[in-house]
Protein backbone atom coordinates (compact mmCIF):
# COMPACT_ATOMS: atom_id res chain seq x y z
CA UNK A 1 0.00 0.00 0.00
CA UNK A 2 0.98 3.82 -0.86
CA UNK A 3 2.32 5.95 2.19
CA UNK A 4 0.38 9.12 1.38
CA UNK A 5 2.74 12.27 2.48
CA UNK A 6 1.05 13.71 5.96
CA UNK A 7 1.11 17.86 4.47
CA UNK A 8 1.58 19.52 1.52
CA UNK A 9 4.44 22.27 2.49
CA UNK A 10 5.96 25.19 0.12
CA UNK A 11 9.37 26.64 1.35
CA UNK A 12 10.61 29.85 0.06
CA UNK A 13 13.99 30.60 0.58
CA UNK A 14 17.18 31.86 -1.23
CA UNK A 15 19.86 30.49 0.59
CA UNK A 16 20.77 27.20 -0.97
CA UNK A 17 22.04 25.08 2.37
CA UNK A 18 18.93 25.86 4.03
CA UNK A 19 16.30 25.52 0.91
CA UNK A 20 17.90 21.89 0.46
CA UNK A 21 18.26 20.82 3.84
CA UNK A 22 14.45 21.66 4.71
CA UNK A 23 12.86 19.94 1.91
CA UNK A 24 15.16 16.79 2.63
CA UNK A 25 14.34 16.77 6.20
CA UNK A 26 10.35 17.45 5.36
CA UNK A 27 10.52 14.31 2.95
CA UNK A 28 12.38 12.89 5.42
CA UNK A 29 9.30 13.08 7.73
CA UNK A 30 6.81 12.44 5.69
CA UNK A 31 5.82 15.50 4.21
CA UNK A 32 5.48 16.51 0.48
CA UNK A 33 7.91 19.72 -0.14
CA UNK A 34 8.26 21.83 -2.77
CA UNK A 35 10.68 24.42 -3.00
CA UNK A 36 11.80 27.71 -4.53
CA UNK A 37 14.09 30.42 -3.90
CA UNK A 38 12.77 33.20 -5.70
CA UNK A 39 9.87 35.21 -4.05
CA UNK A 40 7.94 36.16 -6.98
CA UNK A 41 7.65 32.02 -8.07
CA UNK A 42 7.04 32.22 -4.45
CA UNK A 43 3.89 33.98 -4.45
CA UNK A 44 2.71 32.29 -7.87
CA UNK A 45 2.78 28.78 -6.15
CA UNK A 46 1.66 29.54 -2.84
CA UNK A 47 -1.67 31.49 -5.02
CA UNK A 48 -1.90 28.68 -7.21
CA UNK A 49 -1.27 25.74 -5.93
CA UNK A 50 -2.75 23.91 -2.57
CA UNK A 51 -0.04 23.66 0.28
CA UNK A 52 -1.07 23.01 4.05
CA UNK A 53 1.71 25.41 5.35
CA UNK A 54 4.36 27.44 3.67
CA UNK A 55 7.64 28.49 5.00
CA UNK A 56 8.92 31.65 3.96
CA UNK A 57 12.52 33.54 4.29
CA UNK A 58 11.94 37.29 4.69
CA UNK A 59 15.18 38.65 2.44
CA UNK A 60 14.11 37.01 -1.11
CA UNK A 61 14.89 38.09 -4.28
CA UNK A 62 12.07 39.68 -6.77
CA UNK A 63 9.91 40.22 -3.51
CA UNK A 64 10.34 39.95 0.03
CA UNK A 65 8.46 36.90 2.60
CA UNK A 66 6.41 40.26 4.11
CA UNK A 67 4.68 40.87 0.86
CA UNK A 68 3.77 37.62 -0.14
CA UNK A 69 2.80 37.05 3.23
CA UNK A 70 0.20 39.45 3.01
CA UNK A 71 -0.69 39.24 -0.79
CA UNK A 72 -1.51 35.46 0.37
CA UNK A 73 -3.39 35.97 3.39
CA UNK A 74 -5.32 38.02 1.26
CA UNK A 75 -6.44 35.82 -1.02
CA UNK A 76 -6.79 32.71 1.19
CA UNK A 77 -7.01 34.02 4.78
CA UNK A 78 -6.88 30.37 6.58
CA UNK A 79 -3.49 29.68 4.75
CA UNK A 80 -0.93 28.33 7.74
CA UNK A 81 2.18 30.64 7.23
CA UNK A 82 5.67 30.40 9.27
CA UNK A 83 7.84 33.01 8.62
CA UNK A 84 11.92 32.49 8.98
CA UNK A 85 13.86 35.33 10.62
CA UNK A 86 17.02 36.57 11.72
CA UNK A 87 17.81 35.97 15.18
CA UNK A 88 17.31 38.94 17.50
CA UNK A 89 15.47 40.35 14.27
CA UNK A 90 12.70 41.72 16.68
CA UNK A 91 11.27 44.03 13.91
CA UNK A 92 10.97 41.47 11.26
CA UNK A 93 8.69 39.58 14.21
CA UNK A 94 6.79 42.32 14.41
CA UNK A 95 5.98 42.98 10.68
CA UNK A 96 5.47 39.12 10.33
CA UNK A 97 2.88 38.92 12.23
CA UNK A 98 1.42 42.24 11.16
CA UNK A 99 1.39 40.67 7.38
CA UNK A 100 -0.19 37.82 8.88
CA UNK A 101 1.99 35.24 9.64
CA UNK A 102 1.00 32.21 12.03
CA UNK A 103 4.62 31.92 13.63
CA UNK A 104 7.79 32.58 12.99
CA UNK A 105 11.04 30.91 13.54
CA UNK A 106 14.57 32.93 13.82
CA UNK A 107 17.65 32.06 12.06
CA UNK A 108 19.27 29.55 13.15
CA UNK A 109 17.43 27.13 14.51
CA UNK A 110 17.13 23.14 15.53
CA UNK A 111 15.55 20.57 13.59
CA UNK A 112 13.81 19.72 16.83
CA UNK A 113 11.95 23.52 16.96
CA UNK A 114 11.22 23.36 13.35
CA UNK A 115 9.00 20.23 13.72
CA UNK A 116 7.81 21.83 16.90
CA UNK A 117 6.59 24.18 15.35
CA UNK A 118 5.48 23.01 12.03
CA UNK A 119 3.49 19.95 13.62
CA UNK A 120 1.58 22.59 15.86
CA UNK A 121 0.74 25.03 13.03
CA UNK A 122 -0.73 21.63 11.07
CA UNK A 123 -2.48 20.56 13.81
CA UNK A 124 -4.29 23.78 14.43
CA UNK A 125 -4.75 24.00 10.42
CA UNK A 126 -8.54 23.96 9.92
CA UNK A 127 -9.52 23.42 13.36
CA UNK A 128 -9.75 26.97 14.79
CA UNK A 129 -11.80 26.81 17.94
CA UNK A 130 -13.17 30.45 17.44
CA UNK A 131 -15.90 30.51 14.84
CA UNK A 132 -18.53 32.17 17.30
CA UNK A 133 -19.56 35.34 18.40
CA UNK A 134 -18.37 36.45 21.97
CA UNK A 135 -19.66 39.65 22.98
CA UNK A 136 -17.41 41.01 25.99
CA UNK A 137 -17.45 44.64 27.79
CA UNK A 138 -19.56 45.82 25.22
CA UNK A 139 -16.82 44.70 22.01
CA UNK A 140 -18.30 42.08 19.84
CA UNK A 141 -16.01 39.49 18.52
CA UNK A 142 -17.66 37.66 15.54
CA UNK A 143 -15.34 34.47 14.87
CA UNK A 144 -17.13 34.10 11.10
CA UNK A 145 -16.34 37.31 9.94
CA UNK A 146 -13.08 38.16 11.88
CA UNK A 147 -14.06 41.38 13.20
CA UNK A 148 -14.71 42.88 16.45
CA UNK A 149 -17.14 46.24 17.03
CA UNK A 150 -17.97 48.75 19.16
CA UNK A 151 -20.19 51.35 18.67
CA UNK A 152 -20.46 51.41 14.88
CA UNK A 153 -16.51 51.18 14.55
CA UNK A 154 -14.76 47.87 14.06
CA UNK A 155 -11.64 45.91 13.51
CA UNK A 156 -10.54 43.43 11.29
CA UNK A 157 -9.15 40.22 13.62
CA UNK A 158 -6.39 37.37 12.68
CA UNK A 159 -7.71 33.72 13.31
CA UNK A 160 -5.05 33.80 15.80
CA UNK A 161 -6.90 36.55 17.75
CA UNK A 162 -10.24 35.46 17.83
CA UNK A 163 -8.81 31.90 19.34
CA UNK A 164 -7.25 33.61 22.07
CA UNK A 165 -10.69 35.91 22.97
CA UNK A 166 -12.98 32.15 22.63
CA UNK A 167 -10.17 30.67 24.95
CA UNK A 168 -9.71 33.29 27.61
CA UNK A 169 -13.42 33.39 27.84
CA UNK A 170 -14.02 30.24 27.91
CA UNK A 171 -11.18 30.27 31.52
CA UNK A 172 -12.93 33.30 32.51
CA UNK A 173 -12.21 34.41 35.69
CA UNK A 174 -9.17 32.76 36.58
CA UNK A 175 -5.14 33.52 34.72
CA UNK A 176 -4.57 31.64 31.49
CA UNK A 177 -0.41 31.06 31.41
CA UNK A 178 0.99 31.67 28.25
CA UNK A 179 2.14 27.84 28.12
CA UNK A 180 -1.76 26.83 28.63
CA UNK A 181 -2.75 29.40 25.54
CA UNK A 182 0.70 27.53 23.45
CA UNK A 183 -1.13 24.14 23.74
CA UNK A 184 -4.57 24.55 23.74
CA UNK A 185 -4.56 27.73 21.44
CA UNK A 186 -1.14 27.16 19.28
CA UNK A 187 -1.00 23.58 19.97
CA UNK A 188 2.47 22.82 20.61
CA UNK A 189 3.46 19.50 21.79
CA UNK A 190 6.43 20.98 23.58
CA UNK A 191 4.73 24.05 25.57
CA UNK A 192 8.01 24.55 27.31
CA UNK A 193 9.63 26.05 23.76
CA UNK A 194 10.91 29.29 23.98
CA UNK A 195 9.17 31.85 22.46
CA UNK A 196 7.85 35.20 22.30
CA UNK A 197 4.94 34.13 20.13
CA UNK A 198 1.96 34.81 22.68
CA UNK A 199 3.01 38.21 24.04
CA UNK A 200 3.28 39.60 20.54
CA UNK A 201 -0.17 38.34 19.52
CA UNK A 202 -1.45 39.42 23.29
CA UNK A 203 0.02 42.96 22.60
CA UNK A 204 -1.66 43.42 18.88
CA UNK A 205 -5.06 41.89 20.30
CA UNK A 206 -4.82 44.43 23.13
CA UNK A 207 -4.39 47.53 21.16
CA UNK A 208 -6.81 46.54 18.70
CA UNK A 209 -9.19 46.03 21.87
CA UNK A 210 -8.16 49.75 23.07
CA UNK A 211 -8.16 51.42 19.51
CA UNK A 212 -12.29 50.69 19.61
CA UNK A 213 -13.12 51.37 23.34
CA UNK A 214 -9.76 53.21 24.74
CA UNK A 215 -11.11 52.83 28.54
CA UNK A 216 -11.38 48.99 27.70
CA UNK A 217 -9.60 46.51 30.56
CA UNK A 218 -10.83 43.86 29.23
CA UNK A 219 -7.51 41.33 29.11
CA UNK A 220 -5.45 42.03 32.35
CA UNK A 221 -1.82 40.99 31.87
CA UNK A 222 0.01 39.43 35.02
CA UNK A 223 3.13 39.23 35.15
CA UNK A 224 5.16 36.76 35.40
CA UNK A 225 1.86 34.71 35.19
CA UNK A 226 -0.61 35.14 32.48
CA UNK A 227 -3.49 36.69 31.29
CA UNK A 228 -7.15 37.05 32.46
CA UNK A 229 -10.19 38.42 31.24
CA UNK A 230 -11.89 41.59 33.53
Amino acid sequence: MTRQPKASILVVEDDPAILGGLLDVLVFNGYQAKGTDDGGKGLTAALEEKFDLIILDVMLPVMDGFTICKKVREEKPDQAIIMLTAKGAEDDVITGFRAGADDYIAKPFSLKELMVRLEAILRRAGKAIGDEEVIMDGICFDGKMLVASFNGKSLDLTRREMDIIVYLNQKKGRIVTKKELLTHVWHYKDADIETRTVDIHMLKLKKKITTLKPDSTLIQTKRGEGYKLL
